[in-house]
């Protein structure tokens, strides 16, 4: 069974792809019922229906290829709940050689524009099938629908909306995105000119209906009213205080009316947020003119109010939005030193917290800045907002603390050393990258829905998305991440995010070996041009007895370890790393035993067939990894790599995970070899792929002819090709990777090469008997060899 081809027609990937019976069967399996789902995963056979879809009244599944269908009647049974769905008029045409695309067997995902269209002039022509089912979708919120008012600057005459009847906003109609750009006023003026150089380009490729807004802070909050073209004007907040989103927009001057009997609210015009198209030359000045105004003491930190900025650009947004898709973009030198969110004091003689500090409880205020920072998590959900963190210094800026808004809102996190660096160039013009037709290649304000079978309840996920507490009959008692629901909002996701599910079976129902069992995903988002789609993908897998062949056939080790990655951090971030090993050790030593053959006693005798024997080895590098172990890692780091790895597809995650090593030599072309530090010669070069790093690794020899100058010799055209094979293939990984990894070029026995030797599996140490010239690690951590000795004696116990 080929996992990969499977994914790049449904999208996911399954632990197990045959399941047993029963609970207790399940539970012996010991790696969880889970499905690795990339919603939106780019296809190029994707088909695009411009219909609303036709969902069961019933359990709300939409109709897929598994339904079964009465031609002459025009009545579809839900494969989920088995209700008799009747088709509408406008499938009068239905037929076994006349199907629409829903029905076709090969599409198993399909997606649906389901944007808002005046009934007047709805075709019923849709794609040359003919089908429009003539129903408005239940699921388009009201607030997706209305029409946002333009703002107006505050010192214009009538600054009251002008609203028709019904509530009407006057200005442009539909949904648009929404941007505010938060500037630290406290970098040194190299970085502040480089962050305002990729400010300016951003604006100029926004689309012209696209409401911008602009935030500067250092001990003060600023919010610039872009309306205003007299002079630069804003409204100032004290950094110091904790300013509630009524408070925010009393202060600034905002009001909206409440929702009545179904009418759109009111929103007042303000120039905090106005299009580009009429605030291009104000914001231009204003980025242009930002300065830092701090005045630093002697021995002492930047007074810095970033918690209190985060939570005025969300009151303002709160106060004028729509909900429609917005985004609040960080741009931060360093750490809260004043406000809400603080990390640490301005006083230099106070460190930052470290791991140590965090776990003995001497971090003075990072509990009390958590709870402010979740308090924003839940504010950003409401809203449909997205918090993105760009932060570049050579210290901490509170990462660890911000990491909770900025993962469950989908945001975007970049941890640099310099704003002026390619990687944080590269970074935000990814982000702000148009497609074919010229939209934003952005999706806002999703939801993923979840329908299964009645033998199968939901569990939770673990991902950048939240929890909408949604019940019914297929959700689990037993919450695993965020769990509770069916339903799940996520700010915003990119053709790569991954989100984990996990399932358990019912107590008192037995499915029937042999029958199959339906998985359906229903992904809602705005895309890039703030229309509607959905995304339906629907899955079939196999019951089968408890020890059927298929389930051995079925597992996936790749996606168990993507897996049992994100539990083990969800466990790291709730209790101590040893306890996170002690569990991750057990649980492979259980699963050695269920699946291993062997002579009881015997560890010689132990065996695991191809399908089980790499997950033993990932497990050993996640023990090793920096998601587990954090030793010489910070808080800010250790958040960051978590945030990564929650949200990577499977092959990102393995990659993370395991590293990948590819050596080049004389020899041949490229070949992978195994992570361990008998790869290391002296006449080869090595590639080394850590997600996070990518190292060109020169063996001492090849590093003594580079420094020869050998290769620019014509004679030695070889060597020529042989240094930039890894270079060409080093730059493909980083252009492909958002945020781009650190490159990094070492020779060997150089200090840059402890990047490559930190990660190896330490076959050879200054305790090996005979070493053979080879290189050497010097570590007492244990080898995989003796990993997998240990583990199979444990496992061949009784």
């Amino acid at each position: 069974m080929d996992f990969v081809e499977l994914e790049a027609i449904e999208g996911l990937r399954w632990s197990w792809n045959a399941w047993p019976t029963t609970k207790n069967q399940v539970s012996s399996l010991v790696i969880p019922l889970s499905i690795m789902c990339t919603p939106l995963m780019q296809s190029t056979e994707l088909p695009i229906l411009t219909y609303d879809p036709l969902i069961c009244a019933r359990c709300a599944a939409v109709l897929n290829p598994y339904a079964r269908v009465d031609y002459q009647s025009r009545i579809w049974v839900c494969p989920f709940c088995y209700n008799r769905n009747p088709f509408p008029i406008s499938y009068s045409g239905i037929g076994e050689t006349n199907l629409p695309a829903e029905l076709f067997p090969t599409y198993n995902t399909v997606e649906y524009k389901i944007d808002k269209v005046d009934s007047k002039f709805r075709s019923n022509l849709h794609l040359g099938y003919g089908w429009s089912n003539g129903l408005s979708s239940s699921n388009v919120s009201l607030s997706s629908m209305m029409s946002v008012g333009t703002p107006r600057s505050i010192g214009g005459a009538g600054a009251g909306a002008g609203a028709g009847a019904g509530g009407e906003v006057r200005g442009f109609a539909g949904p648009v995105p929404v941007f505010v750009f938060v500037v630290d006023a406290c970098m040194v003026e190299e970085e502040l000119r480089a962050v305002k150089n990729e400010l300016l380009l951003v604006v100029e490729q926004l689309p012209e209906n696209a409401l911008v807004g602009l935030i500067t802070f250092d001990a003060m909050v600023r919010v610039y009213d872009l309306g205003f073209s007299d002079c630069s004007r804003v409204v100032v907040f004290h950094g110091g205080r904790e300013v509630s989103s009524e408070q925010t927009q009393q202060f600034l001057g905002i009001y909206s009316t409440k929702r009545q009997h179904g009418k759109t609210p009111v929103i007042q015009k303000l120039g905090f947020l106005l299009p580009v198209s009429e605030c291009e030359f104000n914001i231009t000045t204003a980025i242009e003119e930002i300065c830092s105004l701090a005045v630093v003491m002697p021995g002492h930190r930047p007074q810095r109010c970033t918690g209190a900025a985060i939570s005025v650009a969300l009151g303002l947004l709160e106060g004028c939005s729509v909900n429609t898709g917005s985004r609040i973009m960080v741009f931060t030198s360093g750490p809260a030193t004043l406000g809400p969110g603080i990390v640490v004091d301005s006083d230099l003689s106070n460190a930052i917290r470290t791991h140590g500090d965090l776990i003995n409880g001497h971090a003075l205020y990072y509990t009390k800045s958590c709870s402010f920072y979740n308090q924003l998590s839940q504010r950003l959900s409401d809203a449909s907002v997205v918090l993105d963190l760009f932060a570049c210094s050579l210290d901490q800026v509170g990462a660890a603390e911000l990491k909770g808004p900025v993962e469950s809102s989908g945001g975007f996190m970049m941890l640099g050393e310099l704003f002026e660096s390619d990687q944080f160039r590269k970074c935000l013009r990814q982000i702000f990258s148009h497609d074919e037709e010229g939209n934003l290649k952005m999706y806002f304000d999703a939801t993923i829905e979840v329908v299964t079978t009645k033998d199968v309840k939901i569990c939770g996920a673990l991902g950048p998305c939240v929890s909408l507490r949604k019940k019914n009959s297929v959700v689990s008692d037993r919450e695993i991440g965020e769990g509770g629901t069916y339903k799940w909002k996520l700010g915003t996701l990119t053709n790569r995010t991954c989100i984990a599910f996990f399932f358990e079976l019912c107590d008192e129902q037995r499915a029937e070996p042999g029958s199959a069992f339906l998985v359906q995903f229903i992904t809602r988002y705005r895309h890039g041009n703030m229309g509607v789609r959905k995304r339906v993908t629907t899955a079939a897998r196999r019951w089968v007895e408890n020890k059927s062949p298929e389930i051995t056939a079925g597992f996936d080790q790749e996606t168990a370890a993507s897996v049992m990655a994100r539990l083990a951090i969800y466990r790291a971030e709730r209790c101590f790393a040893r306890d996170v090993i002690r569990w991750l050790d057990d649980d492979l030593i259980c699963f050695a035993s269920k699946f291993g053959d062997y002579i009881q006693e015997d560890p010689s005798s132990f065996r695991l067939s191809s399908n089980f024997s790499l997950y033993p080895q990932f497990m050993y590098y996640l023990r090793r990894s920096q998601f587990i172990d954090v030793f010489n890692c910070t808080p800010d780091e250790t958040a960051f790599f978590r945030l990564m790895l929650n949200r990577e597809g499977v092959v990102g995650s393995l990659i993370m995970i395991q590293p990948t090593l590819f050596q080049y030599s004389f020899d041949g072309p490229p070949v992978p070899v195994l992570l361990d530090v008998r790869s290391i010669f002296a006449d080869v070069i090595l590639l080394f792929d850590s997600y996070f790093h990518v190292v060109i690794h020169y063996g001492s020899k090849i590093a003594q002819w580079k420094r020869l100058g050998y290769h620019k010799d014509p004679n030695h055209e070889n060597l020529r090709k042989l240094l930039e094979a890894p270079e060409i293939d080093a730059q493909q990984v980083m252009v492909e990777r958002v945020p781009a990894p650190k490159l990094i070029k070492c020779d060997q026995h150089s200090s840059q090469a402890r990047f490559l030797l930190a990660k190896l599996n330490p076959s050879v140490t200054q305790n090996s008997t005979f070493i053979d010239g080879s290189e050497i690690i010097l570590t007492d951590d244990l080898s995989l060899q003796d990993f997998i000795d240990h583990l199979q004696a444990l496992a061949v116990k009784g």
